[in-house]
C-alpha cells in the first residue's frame, strides 16, 4: 500500500504544479507547457557546468549566443547581468571582434546616477527628427527604440507588450509593414511602416492610397513614417505571411482575404527611381507633416550616390534614413537570400553614409541603425559610425519571452511570442511581459552610456570611428572609420545638436509587478 500512497502524492503534486504552471503569467513555457516546461529551466540553470563537457560553449549558438541570450534575459528580469571569471572569449582567433578604446579619462556619472539600470533616472534625447522643414518634427526620447515587426509576423499578446514597454521608456515602436491594429494602441508613439503591400494604406487592388493612409493615421499616435524598400533578412524579395498566420482579425487590418498567403511584392509600385521616391517622401510629408524616413538593406552602392545627389540638388528627401544590416532580420527567408544577399551592418552602414557625407547632408538627416545592434557593443559602433538611434527587433522578442526557437515561420512559436494560435499565444502575459523588454530597453540605454563615459564622452551620439576598433584573427586591430574610409570630422553630430542631446525627458514611474 505504501507505493500506492506514494504514487497518489506524487500526482497530486504534479497536479499542484500543473495548475500553478496554467494559471501564472510570467512565464509563457510553464503557461503553455505545464509540469514539462520545468524542465528547460532545470536544464538552463546547470548548463554552463555541463557545458564544460559536452555541447557547444557559451558563444558558438547563432544569431544569439548564449551569452547574449543570458544578458537579455537578465536583463529583462533585472537580475544581476554580471559575467564572473573574464572573458571566455578567443580574442586572439576571433575575426572582426569589437573593442571599445576606452579613455585614460573617463567621463564621470551624473550626480546621483544609481549604480544599477533604473526607472528613475533620465536619458539623454535623440537627434531631431524632421528639423525645421516638417510640421510636426520632433526630437524623440530615446536614443533607442523597437524595430518593424508586424502584427501577424508576431502575436497580438507580443506587439501589446512591445507597445506598452514603449509607452513605458519613451521609445518609438514601429509597427512594421502589417499597418495598425489595436494591439499597436497601448501607449508608445508609432512609427508608421509603409511597405510594398501599403497594407493599412491601400485599395482593394492593392495600390497606394493617400486617403486611406490619412484616415489610418488620424486617430493613432504616428509621429512619423518610414517607406521601406527593403529589409536585411530578404532584399530584393519581398514578404510571405502564410495563409495560416492570416486571421480575420489581420485580414481586416491589412485588406486582405482571410487564410490566404499573404505577399509583399519585391518593389513599390507608388514611384520609380530616386527621382520618384523622393517625390513620393515629399508627397507624404507635405500631406501629413510628419517626419518621412526611407529603410532599406544595403547592396549596390549607385543608389546611395544617386539619393544624396538628388536631395543636394532640390533640398528634398528623407528626414530618416534606416540601415538594415544583411544579418538583420525578424522573419524567415530562403537560406540563400538570409546568408548571402545585402552587406552585414558595420559593412552596410559606412556604404550609404558615404555619400551624404561627402556633401555635407548628414546633419539634416536621422540615420538609424538596425540588425543585432540590440548588444552595446554593436549599438556603440554603429553610434561611433554615424548612427543617431538605433532599432532593436529580435532582441526585443528575446526579452518578450524568445527561446530562439527558430521556429517563427511555422505558425508554432512555443512562447506565443511569433504565432497567431490562441492557445500559444495565451501563454504570453503583455503586462508582465511590457515591463521585461522596458527593464531591457533602460539597461542597454544605461549600458550605452556607460560606454559612452569610458570613452571619454556623455552621450553615444560623441563616440568617434577611431574609439572602436575591429580585431582579425591576425592580431591586427583597426579603428572602424578608418575600415569605412571615413574623414576625421565624420559620424559625429553637430554643434547645434550636441546642445539638444542632454535635454532630459520625463520619466515615468516605475510600473507595477517590476
Amino acid at each position: 500500500m505504501a507505493w500506492v500512497v506514494l504514487l497518489v502524492v506524487v500526482l497530486l503534486v504534479i497536479l499542484a504544479v500543473g495548475i500553478y504552471d496554467v494559471t501564472q503569467r510570467r512565464h509563457a513555457i510553464l503557461r503553455n507547457f505545464p509540469v514539462v516546461g520545468h524542465f528547460r529551466y532545470v536544464l538552463e540553470s546547470f548548463g554552463p557546468e555541463l557545458r564544460q563537457y559536452i555541447l557547444t560553449s557559451n558563444d558558438e549558438e547563432k544569431p544569439f549566443s548564449r551569452d547574449e541570450r543570458r544578458w537579455i534575459y537578465t536583463s529583462a528580469y533585472q537580475r544581476d547581468n554580471t559575467f564572473g571569471f573574464g572573458t571566455d572569449n578567443q580574442l586572439e582567433t576571433t575575426t572582426d571582434y569589437l573593442i571599445v578604446t576606452h579613455a585614460a579619462f573617463p567621463e564621470p556619472p551624473l550626480p546621483g546616477e544609481p549604480s544599477v539600470p533604473s526607472w528613475d533616472f533620465p536619458v539623454p534625447c535623440a537627434k531631431v527628427l524632421g528639423g525645421h522643414r516638417r510640421r510636426h518634427a520632433f526630437r524623440p526620447s530615446s536614443i533607442v527604440n523597437i524595430s518593424g515587426m508586424s502584427f501577424g509576423a508576431l502575436s497580438g499578446a507580443a506587439i501589446e507588450a512591445l507597445n506598452r514597454g514603449a509607452a513605458l521608456t519613451g521609445c518609438l515602436h514601429n509597427t512594421g509593414e502589417g499597418g495598425i491594429s489595436p494591439h499597436h494602441r497601448h501607449g508608445g508613439d508609432l512609427v508608421l511602416q509603409i511597405g510594398t503591400g501599403y497594407f493599412g494604406c491601400r485599395t482593394a487592388e492593392g495600390a497606394f492610397s493617400m486617403e486611406h493612409l490619412l484616415r489610418t493615421i488620424s486617430d493613432a499616435p504616428v509621429r512619423a513614417l518610414e517607406v521601406k524598400l527593403s529589409q536585411g533578412a530578404k532584399p530584393g524579395l519581398g514578404g510571405l505571411l502564410p495563409g495560416a498566420k492570416v486571421t480575420p482579425e489581420i485580414a481586416r487590418i491589412r485588406g486582405i482575404p482571410v487564410g490566404q498567403d499573404c505577399r509583399s511584392p519585391n518593389r513599390h509600385t507608388a514611384f520609380d527611381g530616386v527621382e520618384g521616391l523622393v517625390d513620393f517622401v515629399e508627397e507624404l510629408a507635405e500631406a501629413t507633416g510628419l517626419p518621412v524616413g526611407v529603410k532599406s538593406a544595403v547592396g549596390e552602392h549607385a543608389f546611395w550616390v544617386d539619393l544624396a545627389e538628388r536631395m543636394e540638388l532640390t533640398g528634398s528627401g528623407p528626414d530618416f534614413i534606416t540601415i538594415d544590416g544583411g544579418e538583420g532580420g525578424t522573419g524567415a527567408a530562403p537560406l540563400v537570400f538570409a546568408d548571402h544577399v545585402s552587406l552585414p551592418f558595420l559593412r552596410a552602414f559606412p556604404r550609404a553614409y558615404r555619400p551624404f557625407a561627402e556633401r555635407g547632408l548628414t546633419d539634416r538627416i536621422v540615420f538609424v541603425g538596425s540588425a543585432r545592434l540590440g548588444l552595446a557593443d554593436r549599438a556603440l559602433a554603429a553610434f561611433a559610425l554615424g548612427c543617431d538611434a538605433v532599432q532593436v527587433g529580435r532582441e526585443a522578442m528575446l526579452a518578450i519571452g524568445c527561446i530562439q526557437a527558430q521556429r517563427c515561420h511555422t505558425g508554432r512559436c512555443p512562447t506565443g511570442v511569433a504565432t497567431q494560435s490562441r492557445r500559444l499565444e495565451r501563454g504570453l502575459d503583455p503586462g508582465h511581459k511590457s515591463v521585461r523588454v522596458a527593464n531591457y530597453l533602460v539597461t542597454l540605454r544605461q549600458e550605452l552610456l556607460r560606454l559612452a563615459r569610458a570613452c571619454g564622452h556623455d552621450h553615444p551620439g560623441r563616440v568617434r570611428a577611431d574609439q572602436v576598433e575591429v580585431l582579425d584573427a591576425m592580431q591586427r586591430s583597426v579603428a572602424i572609420g578608418e575600415l569605412a574610409g571615413y574623414e576625421p570630422d565624420w559620424g559625429r553630430p553637430s554643434a547645434d545638436d550636441l546642445a539638444g542631446l542632454r535635454r532630459e525627458w520625463p520619466v515615468s514611474p516605475t510600473p507595477a509587478g517590476r
